[in-house]
């Protein structure tokens, strides 16, 4: 069916363009215009500085281990949450009784929204009444993530990976469910085993995916675990939690440096499209489709 005129094709596309132009372009279009300035604590005025705010961030010892601190944590979510994820999903595909229920359980813990996940798993690790910390205790391990960096990343991982385990689950179990079973009964009979069947047969064919899920996971790393940080470590201890996204956030509303503050966001948007390109043009490469 094809339309005459542009009004109706306008009309359908009208909602997402403003949308996108509200809520996107403009907040991107504000940031990028106030990180060549340096406005005064309560807005009252403004100096043009250039790139001054920019060759100031790349300069600080800080900032730049932000970006060592990102990467590390990045990674560590994209497959802390990924590889249980497929794991879990190759086991429901397996199981037959029962596999309502536990499809059911594990995609609760998605419903968790991050700042109450940060909660629950600050509550656990408590170092006065956690209850893992205690057990840990009694191991002999004195767990204290407020004074150790280590133990505050690793816990800011895991509660930031644990709600998006359920993400990845119900993708990669919807791809495996669209595995052709004839192909790996034939790979059955010609006397492969099952885990030979799933790398030369299974994982090649769910790799669409997986590299969806590998890009959303990493922007998912890089913005939306604000909320873990903030109520666990609060970008401590020494800023050995500070992502880039809490860094914005830390320099901004606490210490009213607007124009760094807009200057780190748009590199952090710089950050995030330059990855998402390197991973479609590089990494797709081996996606078969």
């Amino acid at each position: 069916m094809t339309f005459r005129g542009w009004l109706l094709p306008l009309a359908l596309i009208a909602p997402q363009v403003i949308i996108s132009a509200v809520f996107f372009f403009y907040p991107a279009g504000q940031a990028i215009w106030q990180s060549l300035f340096i406005p005064d604590p309560f807005g009252l005025s403004a100096r043009f500085v250039g790139l001054g705010n920019f060759e100031f961030l790349l300069s600080d010892r800080f900032y730049r281990t932000s970006f060592l601190t990102t990467a590390v944590f990045s990674i560590l979510v994209t497959l802390c949450s990924m590889v249980p994820a497929l794991f879990l999903a190759v086991i429901a595909d397996r199981l037959i009784k029962g596999s309502g229920i536990y499809r059911t359980l594990l995609i609760w813990p998605y419903a968790v929204a991050p700042a109450v996940a940060g909660v629950l798993w600050l509550f656990m690790f408590n170092t006065r009444v956690g209850v893992i910390s205690w057990y840990l205790g009694q191991l002999g391990y004195d767990w204290n993530h407020v004074l150790n960096g280590g133990e505050a990343m690793g816990l800011v991982v895991v509660a930031s990976a644990w709600g998006r385990i359920s993400y990845n689950f119900l993708f990669f179990f919807a791809a495996l469910q669209a595995v052709p079973r004839s192909v790996i009964e034939a790979a059955a009979i010609d006397g492969a085993h099952f885990w030979r069947r799933f790398f030369t047969i299974v994982l090649p064919l769910i790799t669409p995916t997986a590299f969806f899920l590998l890009v959303v996971n990493i922007v998912y790393a890089f913005f939306e675990t604000f909320g873990v940080i903030h109520t666990i470590t609060g970008g401590g201890p020494q800023q050995s939690t500070t992502i880039l996204v809490y860094k914005v956030f830390s320099d901004g509303f606490v210490g009213q440096d607007l124009g760094s503050s807009a200057a780190q966001s748009v590199i952090l948007l710089f950050v995030v499209g330059l990855l998402t390109v390197v991973q479609f043009k590089y990494i797709e490469k081996r996606v078969h489709y």
